[in-house]
């Protein structure tokens, strides 16, 4: 066996996904003081260390180059205040990953004295190359030549190099031995080897003080990959050509392998021989060792977008039987199963039966276009069944759009014979034919067309669950079988699949027009599906009809207000006087059947309050209706045509579920998750909240804190004059939106798209750009304005200290749920949501990316802290609100 010494550790930089960081340890030498007169120009160099008997305050920032370009923007050191010497001793976080980073990537440092608000002098800069000149990342502590008074070059022929030829040659010679003894090509004499390094350490001293450059020492980390070794990161891009380039600790050499893209046949064999059937009954009996253990636990808690490689797969099929009784492992196991070989498959599906049932929350994994055994998801739908409909109602959205990764031939085959026909009620058809006949656009209504049914129905056979449901006696079950059984017994759910099958039925953005006439296929069965149900079938499907006459009526009178040739306010008289008047039109919007309102099922609707009809200030011209309910209350809620509202939809339900997940944790956050359906591609319904904007608050009361005086005024006692249930929530609101926009990545956060309600909530609308797009330069990470931290009284105050813990509280319980919230996006990516449309491979990486799930809760609660600090002195942000309030104002 070789030498410990002779064994090389090597990882290539594209298979690295884990951002760069760099030390920033100190600066040493001495600054040249200024001449009087560039103090006389400018009086503020008074208050910089050059003047004064102490260190200037100093800060150091750090941006990658590239071929003369910036491929990041610059990171700063945080703020220090020095007395005898520059010490930072701070590791950066740079925004680029190594799988990102070119060959010719350069860090650029410049150093500047901070001496004044906005007041920055160049003390010096300096630059070193990433990748050493044969391919592999730099490694341990380096000291940099500083430039003085210039910034850091970028360029290609670099004008500030932090290694050069000079005069410090016997540095540089004791530097070359110093790395062989740390590769093993010296004997290592503990003793000796403690002197030599002292000794070492003074002559750098000494040559740094006696040198007119002053140095800053940075250090590369080093880096574990996938076991306990320190290994070496050699550049290569896939995209290049195919060329390995490993490193030796003798030498370095770059090495041609034409045969790299094509099967490893031994390999190949290995996992043959691994895999048989012959193995499968020693594998029982294997126990694994505790570093076996620990590391089958580490691949189980991977997330759900990490790729297995085929060694972890094998150690997960190796000891299947042991992790049988690991819930979690069961998504993982099937990953590494090649469904291909029929043996090994068989196998797998054996094993299913066997494992312990896991969670609803990972079930959904298996529901991904990954997963394409019918077995599996149809294992995946018996998990699903455990789930109450509450629950299942947080779901929905993605479980329709699941439906597009089932087979479709089992779909179509699922359609029930029939023979014989069955009437509409009367309100329905009635209805249809009135619109019909006036030759109105009205949508397609799918159950309004009478399917042909048994003339004797037959109901199959159900049990009933524990929580009441009916359950078929045949377990396996596909999943439109198990929405469309599901929803047959619960209006809510019957309410939601109804619309959102007929969005993506009615979908004409959609290129597959198989997945089209899929949809519409489970529409069918689910109009038959509640036919079979008798009575209580027949009265859902008969309310659904007319929700949907009412929005076809809506959408008309929207239509008819929209054509009028006059300004808003004659347009709201003349749609407050359609609503008003029930014997001209078709459908009377002042007195009407009650019936459960499609963007809330759960109240139910007799009338409209016509006065109160209005319509916004808009190009679209969104109006807003207020409803009676039955219980004598009103709902009010905005219908908008022309608009696709499924991003608001799907944001909407990842607030209301993240609500739910961090209410589990005792943590009520105060949201405001109001309700948003889309009836089509181009129209929905919005839940109405009343509230003002932040931008009208400020502009008539001044702040935050003489708004809320205003509407909840306290005595003395209270904290600002304001009652301290109001102050509370505020904070709360404050902290639980700034997270969850945080991890969604929305985006055109201005103080007109934030509202405020009298009891202390804050909000956000219109989620137009999600997952980090913006159509402004340089947001920041989130939306924490200078306005909103002086609501809660300041930086210094005790509210916004709470306000701090509860975004690491909220962060931190939130990132324990990523799985269920990344499983659910991974089921979106096919769907036609516009900025999930534009990069659907890369939608569940960028939110992966938020939760930073390789940090521990340590560090993960300091980079919140970081986050919350950038984002608060964000200025840049600050003056894009100026230029936004400003086109308000001329657009108003």
């Amino acid at each position: 066996m070789a030498d410990e010494f002779d064994r090389f550790y090597y990882v290539y930089s594209c298979d690295l996904n884990a951002s760069v960081q760099i030390k920033v340890g100190t600066l040493e030498g001495k600054r040249d003081r200024l001449s009087y007169k560039s103090l006389i120009d400018d009086p503020q160099l008074r208050f910089s260390g050059l003047y004064e008997d102490r260190c200037s305050d100093l800060c150091v920032t750090c941006q990658v180059f590239a071929d003369g370009k910036p491929l990041t923007l610059p990171t700063s050191t945080s703020y220090k205040a020095f007395i005898t010497r520059w010490n930072w001793n701070e590791w950066l976080t740079l925004p680029v990953k190594f799988n990102d980073l070119p060959r010719t990537a350069v860090l650029v440092f410049t150093i500047w004295d901070v001496y004044g608000p906005r007041k920055a002098l160049k003390v010096g800069g300096t630059t070193v190359s990433l990748f050493g000149k044969h391919g592999t990342f730099r490694q341990g502590m380096h000291d940099l030549k500083v430039w003085p008074g210039v910034k850091g070059d970028g360029s290609v022929h670099t004008a500030t190099p932090g290694k050069t030829d000079d005069s410090r040659e016997q540095m540089s010679s004791l530097s070359k031995l110093t790395k062989k003894h740390h590769k093993g090509h010296m004997l290592k004499v503990d003793w000796l080897d403690r002197l030599t390094f002292r000794e070492i350490e003074m002559i750098n001293e000494r040559e740094k003080r006696d040198s007119n450059f002053m140095y800053l020492m940075i250090e590369f980390p080093k880096v574990h990959y996938n076991g306990t070794h320190d290994f070496s990161i050699v550049h290569y891009d896939k995209d290049a050509e195919e060329k390995v380039i490993i490193k030796n600790y003798a030498d370095i050499v770059t090495v041609p392998d034409p045969e790299m893209l094509m099967e490893n046949l031994v390999e190949a064999k290995h996992h043959t021989l691994a895999r048989s059937e012959r193995s499968c009954l020693t594998d029982k009996d294997l126990k694994p060792n505790a570093s076996t253990r620990d590391q089958l636990n580490s691949i189980v808690a991977y997330n759900p977008t990490k790729v297995l490689s085929s060694e972890e797969a094998d150690l997960v099929w190796k000891f299947r039987f042991y992790l049988t009784n690991q819930k979690p492992a069961l998504t993982k196991f099937l990953k590494c199963v090649n469904w291909d070989v029929p043996h090994e498959a068989r196998q797998a599906l054996e094993l299913l039966r066997k494992w312990n049932p896991i969670d609803v929350a990972d079930a959904l994994e298996l529901l991904s276009p990954q997963f394409k055994n019918p077995t599996v998801r149809k294992y995946a739908v018996s998990r699903l069944k455990e789930a109450d409909d509450e629950e299942l109602l947080l779901y929905l959205l993605q479980l329709v759009q699941a439906l597009k990764y089932e087979n479709f031939d089992d779909i179509k085959a699922s359609q029930a014979p029939s023979t014989g026909q069955t009437v509409l009620s009367g309100y329905a058809e009635s209805s249809v034919q009135k619109e019909s006949s006036k030759g109105i656009h009205v949508l397609p209504h799918p159950l309004a067309e009478s399917p042909d049914v048994p003339t004797s129905i037959a109901v199959q056979p159900a049990i009933l669950s524990q929580d009441g449901h009916a359950k078929r006696k045949d377990e396996e079950m596909d999943l439109a079988t198990f929405l469309i059984d599901r929803a047959c017994h619960n209006y809510s759910l019957a309410n939601y699949l109804y619309w959102y099958l007929l969005v993506e039925s009615d979908d004409q953005d959609t290129v597959d027009t198989r997945v089209t006439q899929m949809y519409q296929m489970v529409l069918k069965r689910f109009n038959v599906a509640l036919i079979r149900e008798g009575n209580e079938g027949l009265k859902y499907r008969t309310l659904l009809i007319r929700q949907h006459g009412l929005t076809n009526q809506i959408l008309k009178l929207m239509k008819q207000v929209a054509r009028e040739s006059s300004n808003r306010k004659k347009k709201i008289e003349r749609l407050q006087l359609l609503l008003s008047d029930s014997e001209s039109t078709s459908f009377s919007f002042v007195a009407f059947d009650p019936l459960p309102l499609p963007l809330h099922p759960e109240i139910k609707v007799n009338g409209t309050v016509a006065k109160k009809a209005s319509i916004f200030k808009s190009a679209l011209m969104p109006s807003k209706l207020t409803f009676k309910t039955v219980d004598g209350a009103e709902y009010t809620m905005i219908c908008k045509s022309g608009d696709d509202l499924r991003q608001d939809q799907l944001i909407l339900q990842m607030i209301t579920l993240m609500d739910k997940l961090l209410r589990q944790e005792n943590l009520d956050l105060k949201l405001t998750p109001y309700r948003v359906l889309a009836t089509s591609s181009k129209s929905g319904l919005l839940q109405f909240i009343e509230s003002i904007p932040v931008a009208d608050v400020l502009s008539n009361e001044g702040n935050i804190q003489n708004f809320f005086r205003k509407c909840s005024p306290a005595d003395n006692n209270a904290v600002y004059g304001i009652s301290q249930d109001v102050m509370d929530t505020y904070v709360k609101s404050c902290a639980g939106y700034c997270v969850i926009t945080y991890l969604l990545g929305v985006g055109d956060r201005h103080l007109d798209n934030l509202l405020l309600t009298k009891n202390g909530k804050l909000f956000h609308v219109d989620f137009g750009y999600i997952l980090g797009r913006d159509p402004k330069p340089l947001p920041p990470p989130m939306k924490l304005s200078k306005e909103m931290v002086e609501g809660m009284g300041g930086a210094s105050s005790e509210q916004y200290q709470d306000f701090r813990k509860l975004c690491y509280t909220a962060f931190l319980h939130l990132r324990r749920h990523s799985n269920l919230i990344l499983n659910l996006f991974s089921l979106m990516v096919d769907a036609n949501v516009p900025d999930i449309a534009l990069e659907p491979d890369k939608t569940v990486k960028k939110l992966q990316d938020k939760f930073r799930l390789d940090l521990t809760d340590e560090e993960a609660v300091q980079y919140m802290q970081n986050l919350i600090d950038v984002s608060v002195g964000a200025v840049f942000a600050a003056v894009v609100e100026q230029f936004h309030k400003f086109a308000q104002y001329w657009r108003r």
